[in-house]
């Protein structure tokens, strides 16, 4: 009996592991910049949430989306905007990723993808090698390590699928806004080849299930090199 019950807290030790990795490829991250007091930005949200239901999900494709709170003005407050995402986006026009900031804006890869209304699958890029960016989540700890030597910045968020808002006001008055993938929250770390953070708890937001995604830019710089995602619960 003493082996048993010995054979079992190894198993739960083992089961609440989370272990994820990219591929030898760059990853395809989406990132999207969206607000609920954006009339034009809900095709974006149900465009962003189909990719749900891609078999290359968390395997090769990463999406993301950024709740900008400048819009906030006009009569509805976005619950899931940050001026720190309205900040980001800023960033990226400065360092020339972005042409512009606005609403709903795409990026592809850290590259701005203006045509996202007109595909259904992402569009034949040639494969880029990048580096094995590996994660392990033990209990609220995670480990990441990356194959590529450089002086990296460790992007860590998490993500929340199903959300839904009923809007009162500004321009997307009396509509039900469903999201997928929004960013919750979003914090860094910088390093070299090996990362070893404390996470912080899960937000809890209305989310039906929480991911966690990680992803490596060079200091001073957003494009992404190399990222990683996967559900958490």
């Amino acid at each position: 009996m003493a082996y048993l019950g010995v054979i079992l807290l190894l198993f739960s030790e083992m089961a609440f592991a989370l272990e994820f990795a990219s591929n030898l490829n760059k990853s395809n991250v989406i990132e999207l910049y969206t607000s609920e007091g954006c009339s034009s930005c809900p095709p974006a949200d149900k465009w962003l949430s189909n990719w749900k239901n891609s078999p290359r999900l968390f395997k090769d494709i990463i999406p993301m989306a950024f709740h900008v709170d400048y819009w906030d003005g006009l009569g509805w407050k976005d619950p899931w905007a940050t001026s720190a995402f309205s900040y980001r986006q800023r960033q990226l026009a400065q360092q020339g990723l972005l042409s512009q900031v606005y609403t709903p804006a795409i990026l592809l890869t850290s590259q701005e993808w203006r045509t996202w209304r007109m595909h259904k699958q992402l569009p034949n890029i040639k494969p880029v090698k990048a580096g094995v960016l590996s994660a392990t989540i033990n209990e609220n700890e995670l480990m990441v390590m990356y194959s590529v030597e450089g002086d990296y910045e460790l992007n860590i968020a998490y993500l929340g699928m199903g959300l839904v808002s009923n809007i009162t006001a500004g321009e997307n008055r009396s509509r039900e806004l469903h999201h997928d993938f929004v960013v919750l929250e979003h914090f860094k770390q910088k390093g070299e080849l090996m990362w070893n953070v404390v996470l912080p708890a899960i937000p809890k937001q209305g989310q039906t299930q929480t991911a966690i995604s990680v992803w490596l830019t060079k200091v001073n710089s957003l494009e992404i090199e190399q990222a990683a995602a996967a559900f958490v619960n």
